[in-house]
């Protein structure tokens, strides 16, 4: 049995690699016609642009064809841990009826098992949070040990009661890496901000966890130091702000937004391209 991906894994292991994945993604979700979708489809229905070697065939177009909610979206390497490990590598089309409705229902699971990795990864990364390192790599190697979980446990996992204990965790590791800002900014945890006139706002050392930001206007803002778990960026407007510090943060969730070449990043995450091609 492989080792699951712990503190010491190369980021990007916690990342979707799709040369490796049965296009899980593309098939086990279900979206809705809107403006993040051209099209609708069920949960376990084959996207319409799914390829027959489980490729997107408008991959380089998704932006421009109407799908940016596909280009905002990462499995934290779900999909390929679930293709290759979980269900050692049999593809949902060559399975029985049922083998393809237990990978599908499994891939959401390991998706959010990912991702509390993802998040205590980083928080054993953060050193003022170093009184409670010990209990985020408990829950670290916990976490791991429940995504090498056969198909059958991971569907019958509670994936929320296992969360509100990394939760708890992450809070702590939110608070202790946030006291020691200078002047820190008030809270606006689970705030209503959509639309919010946040020009060049002193935002550092904020829990902007769960907050709803879409649309918001955050150029020049200062969010460094801040908590960003959760917090909906979509079409939130980064340029020129600053970033640096800041935790929490996922490439799906700063994808969703805009930014420019003078946004300042944390280097947990990578300048989207998109960013570049709008300014020109």
């Amino acid at each position: 049995m492989p080792e699951h991906p712990s503190e010491r894994a190369r980021p990007l292991e916690l990342r979707a690699d799709c040369t490796r994945c049965f296009g899980l993604c593309c098939v086990a979700l279900p979206f809705t016609a809107s403006a993040d979708f051209a099209v609708g489809k069920a949960a376990g229905t084959p996207c319409r642009n799914l390829g027959g070697e489980n490729r997107c065939r408008i991959h380089t177009d998704l932006r421009q064809r109407g799908f940016t909610g596909c280009t905002v979206y990462d499995c934290f390497g779900a999909g390929q841990w679930v293709s290759q490990v979980t269900f050692g590598g049999q593809d949902w089309r060559s399975g029985t009826e049922d083998h393809a409705r237990r990978m599908f229902d499994v891939f959401p699971v390991v998706r959010q098992l990912h991702e509390m990795l993802w998040y205590l990864t980083e928080a054993l990364g953060l050193p003022a949070a170093r009184p409670v390192h010990a209990e985020s790599r408990r829950l670290l190697e916990t976490t791991g040990e429940l995504a090498l979980g056969t198909p059958a446990e991971l569907a019958a996992l509670d994936v929320a009661a296992h969360r509100r204990r990394v939760n708890t965790v992450l809070l702590r590791t939110s608070e202790l890496a946030r006291a020691g800002v200078p002047d820190r900014a008030e809270d606006r945890r689970n705030a209503d901000l959509v639309g919010a006139r946040l020009r060049g706002a002193g935002l550092r050392g904020a829990s902007l966890r769960g907050a709803w930001l879409i649309a918001a206007d955050l150029t020049g803002a200062d969010l460094r130091d801040t908590d960003l778990i959760g917090a909906d960026l979509r079409d939130a407007d980064l340029t020129g702000a600053d970033l640096t510090g800041a935790f929490f943060l996922t490439q799906p969730q700063l994808d969703a937004a805009r930014g420019s070449a003078a946004t300042r990043l944390p280097a947990s995450v990578t300048r989207p391209v998109h960013w570049a091609a709008a300014a020109r």
